[in-house]
């Protein structure tokens, strides 16, 4: 049977994969994004293993807060990578610094 130290593992590893994806690869901006949203799913899992562990349904209605402002965040995060692929030809986070001005 599937336990509450098994969904609280599942979202370690997956916060863990998500936080290497930021600090492991500082190059590309998708990576960090999907990253971010890996972050955002670990603590999803969380909101809905407890929610389900105390027979309480706040945790689920949070966890559905959180995946709209993950999907905004998705969306304004795209855009504002394709502006930055526009202007400069790359999507090299390293190349910000040539935005200013």
């Amino acid at each position: 049977m599937i336990t509450l130290e098994h969904y609280l593992f599942l979202g370690a590893i997956i916060f863990t994969l998500g936080v290497l994806g930021i600090f492991l690869n500082k190059k590309n901006l998708i990576i960090i994004l999907m990253s971010i949203e890996l972050i955002l799913l670990s603590v999803n899992i969380n909101f809905i293993a407890f929610s389900a562990y105390i027979n309480d349904i706040s945790g689920q209605i949070f966890a559905m807060l959180t995946l709209t402002v993950a999907a905004a965040e998705a969306a304004i995060g795209l855009a504002i990578l394709v502006v930055f692929f526009r202007n400069l030809g790359s999507i090299e986070v390293s190349k910000i610094n040539q935005l200013k001005g």
